[in-house]
Order: structure tokens, then sequence, then C-alpha cells
């Protein structure tokens, strides 16, 4: 698991990027902090887009960035979400996230979720206990 200081780090730094969030449709804005095992953070926030299909969540945003600097393994991740400055109390990430993360860290991996005043960290087998894997392509 992980640790109380880094948990309150990648939240901080989650809090901060999901302020840069292309929310104009939903006002959700949300952010999220990657920590890779090689101790980087990767950030991101959601950009939405008329056409909602090509919204990208923060998750991703952050996933994709650390996968485009060439880095596949990491440690956790935070992720903060709310209408415009407000916290939402149950921010969860969406399915597309998790099948995403899934496809790079084990079922272990820490998933901290932030509200106004608190924290809580699941894994990702405990948010998506089914993911799809190269096993069932075979």
């Amino acid at each position: 698991m992980i640790d109380r200081t880094t948990a309150m780090q990648l939240l901080e730094t989650a809090k901060k990027v999901r302020r840069n969030a292309y929310a104009p449709y939903s006002k959700y804005h949300v952010g999220a902090a990657l920590l890779a095992k090689n101790g980087k953070v990767y950030v991101g926030c959601n950009v939405e887009n008329a056409s909602f299909g090509a919204t990208n969540c923060a998750e991703r945003t952050a996933l994709f960035t650390a996968i485009a600097d060439g880095v596949r393994d990491f440690e956790a991740i935070a992720i903060t979400g709310g209408l415009a400055d407000t916290l939402d109390e149950g921010i969860l990430p969406c399915g597309i996230c998790c099948q995403v993360l899934s496809e790079f860290c084990t079922k272990d991996f820490p998933v901290i979720l932030a509200n106004a005043d608190s924290y809580r960290i699941l894994t990702l087998g405990e948010l998506f206990p089914h993911s799809f894997s190269s096993e069932n392509l075979s």
C-alpha cells in the first residue's frame, strides 16, 4: 500500500491540476496525479469536447502522458473532482479509465480518492474486479 505522506502529496498535486480542467459542459473538474515507480508524478485533467465521446478523463490523460514518456510501471494514482471549486463526496474513476489502468497496473494498485475533508484508498481490483485483458483475446 501507499503511505499517508505520499497519498497526501499526490492528492495536493491532483487538486492543483484539476484547476486546469476544460469542462464547459459538465462543469465537473477532475484532476489526477499518477505516481510512477521511478518516482516521477504525471498529472492529468479532464478535457471535454462538444462531441462528448471525444472527451478525455483526467486519469487517462495522466496515464497516456506517462506512456508517451516511456514509463510503464506505476505505484498509485490520486483523483479529485467536483463542480467548479468544490470537491465531490463520491468521486470514482469511470469504467474506461479503470480498464485502461488495468492494462498497466495490478489489481492491488492503490487508487486514492479525495473529497473536501478526507480521502480513501481503494484498489483497482475493488473498483474494477472483472477487467478485460490480453488473455480474453485468445
